[in-house]
């Protein structure tokens, strides 16, 4: 009767849904899906195309700010200036990666969820051009600050 209930329950919580997240513009999605990078800045999407955790949101900071907060399925992106950027991502644990920008250029982080102990892990890793707008077009647009 015991294994019932917890399955139930498992049952339960998996049908309550993705992580309410506020959402962005849809007409700055679709901007923002053309990849066109600014010459004189750097792009960066922080994406997350997977459903695992979905009940998980996660704050994003770019350079200790908060940017926002995905959840399944969503993406943020930050204009910076060139020159060197942390990313990190929090959950059940934190992650944190540094990149190098150029003018003019696009960069894509993956925020990969992981089963945790208590709920959902994240590691973030930087993806080529290619995975990363595949990654970003599977995706909606969350809002950020």
């Amino acid at each position: 009767m015991l294994n019932k209930t917890l399955c139930a329950l498992f049952i339960a919580v998996g049908l309550v849904g993705c992580a309410s997240v506020p959402m962005g513009d849809a007409q700055k999605d679709q901007q923002l899906k053309s990849f066109a990078a600014k010459p004189d800045s750097s792009g960066i999407y922080i994406y997350r195309n997977e459903s695992m955790g979905a009940a998980v949101g996660m704050n994003v900071t770019v350079d200790g700010y908060l940017l926002g907060k995905t959840g399944a399925h969503t993406y943020l992106y930050k204009e910076v200036p060139p020159g060197k950027h942390v990313i990190t991502s929090a959950a059940e644990n934190t992650d944190s990666i540094e990149i190098t920008t150029a003018p003019g250029k696009l960069y894509y982080i993956w925020q990969e969820v992981k089963m945790g102990l208590l709920y959902a892990r994240t590691k973030l890793h930087l993806v080529g051009e290619e995975e990363g707008r595949k990654g970003v077009r599977e995706s909606a647009l969350a809002e950020s600050r």
